[in-house]
């Protein structure tokens, strides 16, 4: 499989979490009161994004996205006389 670059062109607001999860003695799932840690802010541009964290008086730290470097690849090449394995 391949990654693609679908909805990979947004900066996303997130906050962190205000209190630990609990573990549910009786069915074992995490959990919290802390209903923020369910909400992600997608914005077109870094600027929208910091334009809001600074508009609603929320600290933020800003994650540059990595250069991701493409090779080619063909699926035949898999099966070439001149592979070396």
């Amino acid at each position: 499989m391949q990654s693609g670059y679908a909805n990979v062109q947004h900066w996303i607001v997130e906050y962190e979490p205000e209190e630990a999860k609990k573990v549910d003695t009786l069915m074992g799932w995490a959990g919290s009161g802390d209903m923020r840690g369910q909400l992600r802010l997608k914005f077109e541009t870094k600027e929208e994004a910091i334009a809001y964290a600074e508009r609603n008086a929320l600290s933020y730290n800003l994650a540059e996205p990595n250069i991701r470097r493409v090779i080619p690849k063909s699926y035949s090449d898999n099966f070439k006389y001149t592979k070396v394995e």
